[in-house]
């Protein structure tokens, strides 16, 4: 098989192109979805991004494709209107990596069954052709049928309704792979370090590659600034005097053992005590909690739970679940921020700041698109897209990502199947790991994952550290730190044998990888990254 996403070959394509039409900062949803919607009407496109691919918020959400119930509440109906058709067309498209969950409103006072039922028929009203079934309601057995760990002590019955899950990580790299079978350049690890051009023309940027330190002058006939809550750094190298833009607001997630909701149905805690929306989902053999939505200083790659946020959710958690979940249960914690936008440039709690993305161009035409949702993520690219043709001069030609089917995508889907977001490229791991016996040893006894998917990621999917590999190209450290941690030393040394590394790269890559995984589990016991004796465990094989 041909590797499309090829970083040598990319490098190369760079030094041969003189110029681009449609040059992209930043490496997530948003910037990759412009790279596919310009790349797709046949525009000359390149993206980089500075560290890997949705390395910030697009790899940290709470995994929904969805309309956002709690912004009914707010009367944002466009802004869920706008989603749910989204949803739809994103489920279309991708339905290897967009599934239905069904989602439980428990109700325990005698007024909220009505009270969530005028607001979910009207979300389902809003969902039109595109929704997913209808919501229904629910006595105080058939709850419980649904949620079995659920508190039942006055618990009056609920509300169920079907919404989008996905991972968020994945749809990132078959984002990518899709761009670049319709001839887009997209690089990580490639850090734009200076804009060029007159003082009233962008005419391209200075990046540089950060495994060789090769530098490299790209010349694009416009500009687009989609770095997230780093965009008002990107605004400030085209003009230091930018106003800032974007308040980053850092939501937490904890990821629980599947005990504490084993069923199918997810939870949704309606009221927090600051009047928020939790969720409690099954995602990938495990359960996630969030979020949190708490305005931090600056942005960060790597943002830090803190522990109030932790106690917040598991104080929260606690009083819907029996038993209640402790600190000790945590198997991961990982923050995201938001690129929540400033109305008026004006300090706002964060938790009322619009989900909604705006476009700007400044007079130099760096065009800025920020703010938005995983889930409107192709609608943000095409308007942005629109705007920067204008900008750089380019013909108008419109954008065919309403439905275009992305790389990987499948009508035959079995979610239980750990493999299914890999689509129709399962193929390809199981004929590999036909040919190569050994890579179907499984990384860790709690993880879905094999080594085949280590190959496959560093041949196929440009992953190039530990880290690539064990957060964003399989999940195994959001699901679980300490097998993470554990299957480290295997991957690496793998990873190496892929890359042409050598052992002292490996002991770097592990060491990275100790420092991250305490992160994601502040107080983990971290054992000797070279002690193997654990991570060599077998596990039941996966067909």
């Amino acid at each position: 098989m041909q590797p499309l996403l090829h970083r040598e070959a990319f490098l190369e394509r760079l030094r041969k192109q003189e110029q681009w039409d449609v040059l992209i900062i930043g490496g997530g949803a948003t910037g990759l979805g412009v790279a596919l919607d310009a790349a797709a009407r046949g525009f000359r496109t390149v993206l980089f991004e500075q560290h890997d691919f949705g390395k910030g918020t697009s790899s940290r959400s709470t995994k929904l494709i969805h309309g956002g119930v709690r912004y009914l509440r707010e009367g944002d109906l466009g802004l869920v209107r706008e989603a749910l058709r989204e949803r739809a067309r994103l489920r279309h498209n991708a339905p290897h990596l967009v599934w239905p969950r069904l989602f439980v409103v428990p109700c325990y006072r005698w007024w909220e069954r009505p009270f969530y039922g005028i607001g979910l028929w009207l979300y389902d009203r809003l969902a039109g052709k595109g929704r997913l079934g209808l919501t229904r309601r629910l006595d105080a057995v058939e709850t419980h049928a649904l949620l079995p760990t659920l508190r039942q002590n006055h618990l009056r019955g609920g509300l169920a309704y079907p919404d989008g899950q996905f991972d968020d990580a994945r749809l990132l790299v078959h984002l990518a792979w899709t761009a670049a079978e319709h001839g887009a350049v997209v690089l990580n690890y490639m850090p734009v370090e200076a804009l060029m051009g007159t003082r009233s023309h962008l005419e391209g940027v200075v990046v540089r590659d950060l495994d060789s330190g090769e530098r490299f002058e790209v010349r694009g006939r416009v500009i687009v600034n989609a770095t997230g809550v780093f965009a008002d750094t990107v605004r400030r190298m085209d003009n230091p005097n930018a106003t800032p833009l974007i308040v980053p607001s850092q939501g937490v997630h904890l990821v629980l053992p599947r005990r504490f909701l084993p069923g199918e149905a997810a939870l949704l805690i309606p009221r927090t005590d600051d009047g928020r929306v939790l969720f409690v989902i099954p995602w990938h053999g495990q359960v996630l909690l969030g979020t949190t939505d708490e305005p931090v200083p600056n942005p960060e790659l790597e943002p830090l739970p803190t522990e109030e946020e932790i106690t917040y959710l598991l104080t929260h958690a606690g009083r819907y679940l029996e038993p209640a979940p402790t600190r000790a249960d945590i198997r991961a914690v990982f923050a995201g921020l938001r690129p929540l936008v400033q109305r008026g440039g004006m300090q706002e709690d964060t938790a009322h700041l619009s989900r909604e993305h705006v476009l700007l161009v400044s007079r130099r035409g760096l065009v800025t698109v920020t703010g938005g949702k995983w889930t409107t993520y192709r609608l943000m690219a095409e308007e942005t897209v629109d705007r920067a043709l204008e900008v750089g001069g380019l013909p108008h030609r419109t954008s065919p990502t309403a439905t275009l089917r992305l790389h990987g995508a499948t009508r035959h889907v079995n979610v239980a199947d750990p493999w299914h977001v890999y689509g129709t490229d399962a193929r390809h791991l199981r004929r590999l790991m036909e040919a190569e016996p050994e890579l179907a040893a499984p990384l860790h006894p709690r993880l879905p994952y094999r080594m085949v998917e280590v190959v496959w990621a560093a041949r196929y999917e440009m992953a190039r550290t530990v880290e690539d590999v064990l957060a964003r190209r399989t999940r195994a450290l959001f699901l679980d730190a300490a097998a993470a941690l554990e299957a480290a030393p295997a991957v690496a040394r793998r990873l190496a044998a892929e890359l042409g590394r050598d052992s002292a790269w490996v002991n770097a890559q592990l060491r990275d990888f100790v420092a991250l995984v305490r992160r994601y589990v502040p107080d983990l016991h971290t054992h000797d990254p070279n002690d193997t004796s654990r991570s060599e465990q077998t596990a039941p094989r996966r067909d």
